[in-house]
């Protein structure tokens, strides 16, 4: 059985926010009645701090409570999309006009949205009606013009030969007068044959198949006369602008005619008809002109009105859209309580934040006393043995690392977040490959410009890159000022290295001291305060001094990230009490890493310290080899070899430290669990259905395989013995990207920017510094942060999380109307 939670188990305000932990969570029951349930359930999507649970999983959709008001809100949503789609096309977009919340109702919306529906449906069917006869009279209009230019140009043709012919014979014959002539103009005129006419327009590109098939299907019995139209018309069919014809068919006889009509259809074209009578060609196109204008006023009249209605629609479009999508919400969330009809009452299941008890409960009672409900909602925690989901609380900062450790696993609950170091350790890592002041300026400009005018940003619909861009705006703003910290300490500014801090300590001994190693230089003054000497730029032991010193750099970086990752674990053991991980798992761990990294770590400090020659790889490589043999010149420190070889029993120990104990212990801690174990007597009561819910899957007899657990012991000491070299190792990416950041800044500038300089031309110089630019902006301010973010990213992930970090919980994702609103969109 669950228990009450008392009034005074919560604050009305959450606690401080403490990344390192997720909050405490808490199975909760909510026992509404079914008058206050819609008026609950939106009370605490406005407060966004209950997760529910689905206790209607084995239903379809379709066999829940709530599905016919879903159903509506549905066609709510369907008639609300069909009016943004006209906005869109008429060119308009909603505005947002608050109206009194007393006067917004979903039945009297479904209503008022079907009748505005309805009336835009016809006016969109005559609106397109009329379009469709304005285009019929506009082509009509064209045909008959066109048309009755051929018939006058043939008629002119006709008079002049007929002219010509009377001429012809009154002047007398001739050679050349036709010897029949006489005979055809005698011939009976019963005899000749009426051709009929047909005209209209057909598509352009169209023109000369339908040509070729009139020539074929009347075996060449017809004469066609096309003309081209100048400007583009309006298809009365499809509404679309076409380039047509004008074309003018003759022929002979029904069978023709009925041929011709079928080739027309075939091939889209509109015919009209038209008069050989001059003047009633001329009474037509008035008439059509008339009923053009006549058309376009109407349309016009049509079209305001339409825009009027559509900008009604847009002045509540937003408050409608909301309040679909928050009904529907709503009816999603009662759909997953479950329902007890014998009580009039709906279940409700979910977790919450321990601290939010207090604002549910007040909730609850608002939900109570605004819907005029008898009794109020009951609230009590309930046992469970599952496994809580996990919420931090996070801010526009803190967010964007959080999301960064989540995209790899979100954290079991409360165990130890990465997101808390990440927060430094991410930017620094990222910042030891680009270190360049000068570069992580330009990031810093770029990224205040996203700080400053985030306002306005954040109401804007972005594309994908630049909303990722912006997102990250505070990590790229941290990335930035790290990289000008390294970039200061490596003395780069595009390549080029500055005196900021003090002048050089060394000094050239003779002219040829830039082409000699560091026996050309002396030693003048006092050591650099802050960073690199800048003298160590430009000579010959510039790269090997670099290669060393960023090559140790990164290891030591890497054992100190990796022995923070262990000691999270024991963190973590120690919060869970879980004593056997803290000695059979963190103690032979640190032991490990640090008898062969952490003890390489400390030569290297040495090293630096006493300015000794002695060769580091020698001394790790041999005391693998020889544990036993004299170091010699390769000694730091007295009794080394003594050191040396106790580290290495350790590393050995430490092996079947991690191997044996573990599964052995957990197998016996299992059966003294359950030694004694027996059944009990159910108890029965009117709230059985509680006791079932409560179970959530819960095994009172866990099954132990030895076998599974010692196989999986096995490949967690091996994954961790073969990591800590190969992890050490992966840690020297960092000194390779610094190193090919660092070149490829100075390739640019030396060959590029100081060799345009060099020429003395002020064009070259101006090609010069755009290709500067561009390559300083595509390659190192793009290329190489992307490369950089990653694989920091990647030593993060694996070699960090990987000491400690389980992330294997699932995310807290309460009920939230603006979480709604965002997945609709």
């Amino acid at each position: 059985m669950g228990e009450r939670v008392v009034a005074g188990g919560g604050g009305c305000w959450p606690p401080p926010m403490d990344l390192m932990r997720s909050e405490s969570m808490q199975l909760v029951q909510v026992i509404i009645p079914i008058e206050s349930a819609h008026l609950t359930v939106s009370y605490l999507g406005d407060l966004a701090l209950l997760q529910f649970k689905d206790l209607n999983a084995d239903r379809s959709p379709f066999q829940r409570t709530y599905a016919s008001q879903l159903k509506k809100c549905g066609e709510i949503a369907r008639k609300l999309r069909f009016f943004k789609e006209q906005m869109s096309k008429a060119g308009l977009t909603p505005s947002f006009k608050s109206i009194a919340a007393s006067a917004v109702n979903v039945d009297d919306l479904e209503v008022k949205l079907g009748d505005l529906e309805a009336e835009l449906v016809e006016i969109n069917a005559n609106g397109e009606k009329l379009q469709r006869d304005y285009s019929e009279l506009l082509e009509c209009k064209i045909v008959l013009r066109k048309v009755g230019e051929f018939f006058h140009l043939a008629q002119s043709k006709a008079t002049q030969q007929q002219r010509e012919i009377e001429s012809q014979h009154d002047g007398g014959e001739s050679i050349d007068t036709p010897l029949l002539r006489d005979q055809e103009m005698a011939a009976d005129l019963s005899k000749q044959i009426k051709l009929g006419f047909l005209c209209g327009l057909v598509p352009r590109d169209k023109s000369v198949a339908f040509e070729r098939i009139l020539f074929r299907a009347t075996r060449g019995n017809v004469f066609l006369k096309q003309a081209e139209v100048e400007q583009t018309v309006t298809d009365p069919t499809s509404g679309e602008q076409v380039e047509k014809n004008v074309f003018l068919v003759f022929f002979s006889g029904d069978r023709a005619h009925n041929k011709i009509l079928k080739i027309c259809e075939a091939f889209g074209a509109t015919r009209y008809a038209f008069n050989e009578d001059l003047g009633k060609q001329a009474q037509m196109i008035d008439e059509v002109s008339v009923r053009l204008d006549e058309l376009k006023t109407t349309i016009d009249v049509g079209l305001h009105h339409r825009r009027n209605l559509l900008r009604n629609i847009g002045d509540q479009f937003e408050q409608c859209s909301r309040l679909v999508r928050k009904e529907k919400a709503v009816y999603h969330t009662l759909n997953m309580l479950s329902l007890d009809v014998t009580k009039k009452c709906l279940v409700a299941e979910g977790w919450c934040p321990v601290f939010a008890t207090k604002q549910i409960q007040d909730a609850l009672q608002r939900a109570a006393n605004d819907s005029n409900a008898q009794i109020g909602a009951i609230l009590q925690a309930l046992h469970t043995k599952e496994l809580p989901p996990t919420y931090f609380q996070t801010n526009k900062v803190t967010s964007a690392f959080q999301e960064i450790v989540d995209a790899y696993g979100v954290a079991r609950y409360q165990e130890a977040n990465p997101a808390v170091f990440t927060i430094v350790t991410f930017p620094f890592l990222f910042a030891v490959m680009f270190g360049d002041w000068g570069h992580g300026i330009c990031l810093l400009l770029a990224t205040l410009v996203f700080i400053v005018r985030e306002k306005k940003f954040s109401g804007q619909k972005l594309g994908d890159i630049t909303e990722m861009t912006f997102g990250g705006r505070y990590v790229i703003l941290l990335m930035s000022l790290f990289s000008i910290y390294t970039g200061l300490i490596y003395n780069e500014f595009f390549s080029v290295p500055f005196e900021l801090f003090a002048p050089s300590a060394y000094a050239c001994r003779d002219f040829s001291c830039s082409d000699a190693t560091t026996a050309g230089l002396i030693k003048v003054g006092e050591t650099y305060p802050f960073g690199l000497d800048p003298v160590w730029h430009g000579t010959r032991s510039e790269l090997p001094f670099l290669n060393s010193l960023k090559m140790k750099m990164s290891i030591l970086l890497g054992v100190a990230q990796m022995n923070l990752g262990i000691i999270l674990s024991y963190f973590n053991a120690k919060f869970f009490r879980n004593i056997i991980n803290i000695w059979f798992q963190f103690i032979p761990q640190m032991i490990f890493l640090n008898s062969l990294f952490g003890y390489l770590s400390l030569l290297i400090l040495i090293k630096w310290c006493t300015g000794s020659q002695a060769d580091l790889y020698h001394v790790m490589i041999y005391m693998f080899l020889s544990p036993t043999d004299d170091l010699g010149e390769n000694q730091l420190f007295p009794s080394q070899k003594t050191v040396q070889l106790v580290l290495l029993f350790l590393a050995l120990v430490a092996v079947p430290w991690m191997l044996l104990p573990k599964p052995f212990l957990l197998k016996k801690q299992h059966e003294e669990r359950h030694r004694g174990h027996s059944y009990v007597q159910l108890e029965t009561s009117e709230d059985t259905f509680q006791l079932e819910t409560n179970d959530h899957g819960t095994r009172e007899h866990e099954e132990f395989e030895f076998s599974e657990v010692f196989v999986h012991q096995l490949i967690h000491t091996i994954e961790f013995v073969l990591g800590a070299v190969s992890n050490t190792a992966s840690y020297l990416r960092l000194w390779a990207l610094s190193l090919a950041h660092s070149e490829l800044s100075s390739v640019f500038y030396d060959k590029v920017l100081r060799l345009a300089w060099g020429y003395n031309n002020l064009i070259i110089l101006v090609v010069g510094i755009i290709i500067f630019i561009c390559a300083t902006v595509g390659v190192l301010l793009v290329m190489e942060t992307l490369s950089a973010f990653l694989h920091a990213l990647r030593l993060h992930w694996v070699e960090f999380q990987n000491k400690f970090y389980e992330g294997d919980g699932y995310k807290f994702y309460p009920f939230s109307f603006a979480l709604a609103g965002d997945e609709e969109e």
